[in-house]
């Protein structure tokens, strides 16, 4: 997810532009690394771990620590970890949890190894940066070389990977409903007939300043909130894992929620410059590619026009879009974006030279599609926000539009307050904070610990953007590497990034005839977390399930 709300403003005045890292600048040890986990640690299925086969293999940790490993024994000793080297360059942390699972899915039960815990991750001068957490999800039994692996993380920026674990891709799934008010307690995680974990290993991380992950030490945390050092930490994050873990030759593939889109399409560059290390499948969730597309300004109308066939599906769904526009919603959509385009656009374009005869057509035609009054429109020279539409389609009936789902409502129609408010997000936040904090202890054994941070408005309140342009990393990324598959999948009825941008941006990344059939654009009845809804999450396990399929491994 990706609560922009807080950070529109200082975003406005900042140009979109990627400068990352380039060689050499992150070298990266661990922090909770294991060999073998001993046979005291208890799966949660009530198996004792003997032998991890995606542990940390001996050989390849001790080399990258410069050290030996050594063994924990004993009751309550925990996993084994690497010994420091007289170098400094291991320090490697115990901790790790180890557990053993079954996964009955439709595609079949089979057993899988779960390991949670933190990689330490550290500068040139092996001086430590931070302790960054994550779940990891391997299919036992399976030829590691050629298995996909994902790394998978959500946005904010300031969210944990609590979303994308428990909503989407992991073995289990809170269930919150798409529509309805939160659900109550207890947050039970069930288990999720759609996981990825058929097609593909998985890794959830927690960036700097979410879930367990912190700055080493804490008094650093800021110097990770922005673009360029997110990015870092996570492409160091991935290197090491895969080093310690043997997944060099594994097949690869990015998975991001939201800012989480801008993330994965850095780490694209940061990961082939700095690491020489390829990405084969990139799936973008509710993208955010360039906030320029979604924040308009006196001297920007796009936004204007990329946000009205969401406000048409809005209208759809209550039943305020024009008669004639009451069918089917794709077939109503394709208009609302051909009109957006061809005639909209157009009219803002012209500014103030737009003749009177034509401003009221747009105004005329702008209202049958959204569902407000022509005379609205126009007194808002054409240009209806966001705020504007949530705040005046329900008016009447004393109800605001919810940003995240434009099908959710709130009584009342002041639009302040922090966007934890949003109906939408009220509806999973609880629920995925409660069941993550229960499942990492009880199902995934993990120790007490800090805080488990689900959501850091802090993180979101700091964070500098920098120069990001998620479109150019991924252009090149497809050029140089022609294997590169891209999935990008959004809701309807996203009133934080409308579906739309993620139409007309994709349509920018430059693609010679043979690699448009690389990218595959979906969209579903949904709002920012459309996989809420269980007919949306299915489809879009169908596309996932498809993806994998096709990487051609």
């Amino acid at each position: 997810m990706l609560p922009l709300l807080g950070s529109y403003v200082a975003a406005l005045a900042l140009t979109l532009g990627l400068a990352l890292c380039g060689p050499g600048v992150g070298r990266v040890d661990a922090a909770g690394g294991n060999t073998h986990a001993p046979a005291s640690v208890k799966g949660s299925v009530g198996r004792p771990v003997m032998e991890d086969r995606d542990a940390p293999r001996p050989d390849k940790a001790a080399a990258n620590a410069g050290g030996k490993e050594t063994r924990q024994e004993g009751a309550g000793a925990g996993p084994e970890s690497v010994a420091e080297s007289s170098a400094g360059v291991g320090d490697f942390q115990s901790g790790l949890s180890v557990t053993r699972h079954t996964y009955k899915g439709p595609q079949g039960a089979f057993e899988y190894t779960a390991t949670a815990g933190r990689l330490r991750i550290r500068n040139d001068s092996d001086k430590p940066r931070a302790d960054m957490f994550f779940v990891a999800y391997t299919a036992d039994g399976r030829q590691r070389d050629a298995r996909p692996i994902t790394f998978l993380f959500n946005g904010g920026p300031g969210a944990s990977s609590a979303w994308v674990h428990l909503g989407i891709a992991g073995p289990l799934r809170v269930i919150t409903g798409a529509e309805n008010p939160p659900a109550p307690p207890p947050y039970a995680a069930v288990e999720n007939p759609h996981s990825w974990l058929p097609w593909t290993d998985l890794v959830f991380i927690d960036p700097v300043g979410t879930g367990f992950s912190r700055a080493v030490p804490p008094g650093e945390a800021k110097q990770f909130y922005n673009s360029r050092e997110d990015t870092r930490s996570i492409g160091d994050f991935i290197r090491l894992y895969a080093s310690l873990y043997g997944r060099w030759p594994s097949p690869k593939c990015l998975a991001g929620e939201s800012y989480g889109a801008m993330r994965a399409a850095g780490l694209l560059r940061y990961l082939y410059e700095t690491h020489g290390m390829e990405i084969d499948g990139l799936i973008l969730i509710s993208p955010a590619f360039d906030l320029s597309s979604i924040q308009p300004d006196t001297a920007n109308d796009l936004p204007y026009v990329l946000f009205l066939p969401s406000f048409a599906a809005t209208a759809w769904h209550f039943g305020k879009i024009a008669p004639e526009y009451r069918g089917d919603l794709p077939g109503v959509l394709s208009e609302a974006e051909k009109w957006a385009i061809d005639e909209y656009l157009p009219a803002l374009a012209l500014g103030d030279r737009l003749n009177p005869g034509r401003k009221e057509a747009v105004a005329e035609k702008f209202a049958r599609f959204s569902g407000l009054s022509a005379t609205l429109v126009k007194n808002m020279d054409l240009r209806v926000s966001r705020p504007d539409f949530t705040s005046e389609l329900l008016r009447s009936e004393g109800l605001l539009l919810g940003v995240m789902d434009g099908r959710t409502i709130r009584h009342g129609i002041d639009a302040g307050g922090s966007f934890l408010n949003d109906p939408a997000m009220a509806m999973t936040l609880a629920p995925y904070a409660g069941a993550i904090n229960d499942y990492l202890a009880g199902e995934l054994k993990v120790p007490p610990g800090p805080v488990y941070i689900t959501f850091s408005e802090e993180v979101n309140a700091q964070w500098n953007w920098g120069q990001l342009d998620a479109i150019d990393s991924i252009r090149k990324a497809m050029k140089r590497n022609r294997r590169l598959k891209v999935l990008a999948a959004a809701g309807y009825f996203d009133l934080d990034i409308p579906y739309f941008a993620t139409t007309y941006m994709t349509a920018r990344f430059g693609l010679d005839p043979q690699l448009k059939s690389n990218l595959k654009v979906s969209f579903f009845k949904g709002g920012h977390m459309f996989y809420t809804g269980n007919e949306a999450l299915a489809e879009f396990t169908r596309e996932t399930a498809l993806f994998f399929r096709n990487l051609g491994i």
